[in-house]
């Protein structure tokens, strides 16, 4: 029961939480300079400037009067004229968190159109290199932690601590100069970008699946080298804590060998950390790499997060913003589940 109390206490307060981010995004959305409003009204004065130019007479149309016209007419499309209470309930309740509200700068589809087409290329990348990460790191922390001060533990510590100090966005671009074939005399290997190849015959499975593969190779090794250190160090260290404990040494001193002692207690209260990390990582699978996409040229989330942003397309930003924070949280309560499971004895009474 009290576990059940915990889980219902940290689901309730993420109904608050998400309600401040949003909000706080929200109203900054309205409140900075060069919304849609001031967009439109800019491409309007443009038109009307060509338009002038082009006929004798005409040059009396200013930019003034097509503002002064159009500008509340924008602001009531855009719901911009209410309350913004008003507003922001509209667009939690009504438009389901603006889900269903037509992109500015596409304005034939709605948000969720948009986002859902990103979502599984966004998905490939990303749960491929969740799997990977955990897959590499868990295991070479065990390693490092088992050979500590050994020759293993120094030369892979090399390896991690240079992917660590590599920026994401330059090992892209050494990457895709080594392997994709941009400079002369570099391999080209792998493709400049994209997600799928161009088929003159649609393909079979296999071959797709294969394809799909080869473009998210290197990407792939760009996600990962991110959190590669941290989780590695963060296995390790936790590992090492766990074997200097105390009931360690007492299983050990009741019969057990070392090996027994540390996979069968020491390792399983090692991994209560890295359960941590979960939730974050589950927000970045579903939200994607700005920097990553955009070096690779692939149409994902993060892009479309950034395409939103700098083209003011607040519409699209703000539902993006909604199920990034949702699964963010989600990702929060898993790892608290993950905590009953790995160490029963945390207490959630509170006591």
């Amino acid at each position: 029961m009290d576990r059940l109390a915990y889980l219902m206490r940290r689901l309730l307060l993420a109904i608050p939480t998400f309600v401040g981010i949003t909000v706080v995004c929200f109203a900054l959305t309205r409140f900075l300079p060069g919304g849609p409003v001031e967009m439109r009204l800019m491409r309007m004065k443009g038109l009307a400037a060509q338009s002038a130019a082009g006929e004798a007479g005409a040059r009396s149309v200013g930019a003034s009067q097509v503002s002064d016209e159009y500008r509340r007419e924008l602001e009531a499309q855009f719901g911009f004229n209410k309350p913004l209470l008003a507003q922001y309930w509209t667009w939690l309740a009504k438009n389901r968190m603006g889900l269903s509200l037509p992109s500015y700068d596409h304005p034939d589809k709605t948000a969720w159109q948009l986002i859902r087409s990103r979502i599984p290329v966004s998905l490939w990348f990303g749960l491929a290199a969740f799997v990977l990460t955990y897959l590499i790191c868990i295991p070479l922390g065990i390693a490092k932690a088992l050979g500590h001060r050994q020759a293993f533990d120094a030369v892979s510590s090399l390896v991690v601590f240079a992917a660590y100090a590599v920026p994401p966005f330059a090992l892209a671009m050494l990457l895709k100069t080594l392997f994709c074939g941009t400079v002369d005399g570099m391999w080209d290997v792998f493709p400049v970008g994209g997600v799928a190849s161009d088929f003159d015959v649609p393909p079979s499975a296999w071959r797709a699946f294969a394809d799909r593969l080869w473009h998210m190779a290197l990407p792939v090794c760009c996600y990962v080298a991110g959190s590669f250190a941290m989780l590695t160090l963060l296995v390790k260290n936790s590992l090492l804590d766990q074997i200097s404990a105390d009931y360690v040494r007492t299983v050990i001193a009741k019969g057990a060998t070392r090996g027994q002692a540390i996979w069968r207690h020491a390792l399983r209260n090692a991994l209560v950390p890295v359960a941590t990390g979960l939730g974050p990582m589950i927000g970045l699978v579903f939200a994607g790499s700005i920097i990553i996409e955009t070096v690779f040229d692939i149409p994902g989330m993060g892009r479309l997060s950034w395409d939103a942003l700098i083209g003011r397309d607040y519409a699209v930003f703000l539902a993006l913003l909604s199920l990034t924070a949702s699964f963010q949280l989600a990702g929060n309560l898993l790892s608290d589940v993950l905590y009953m499971i790995i160490d029963p004895r945390i207490d959630f009474a509170g006591k």
